[in-house]
């Protein structure tokens, strides 16, 4: 399931920003699946990937 969940969020993400930087790429590879499906409720709400860039920053430091 969490293979499933990391797919679909990362479709979305490139249908939103387009191509996905590979240390971005790294960066998702290492969220949990509670962290994964956090992500698909809020990635909705970025408008540019500086959003996305935040978010992972908060989530793997925090």
């Amino acid at each position: 399931m969490e293979e499933k969940v990391r797919s679909l969020v990362l479709r979305l993400l490139k249908r939103l920003f387009g191509e996905i930087a590979e240390e971005l790429l790294a960066k998702i590879q290492a969220l949990s699946l509670q962290q994964l499906e956090a992500l698909v409720l809020v990635l909705l709400d970025f408008c540019v990937i500086a959003d996305l860039e935040e978010w992972l920053n908060c989530k793997l430091i925090g």
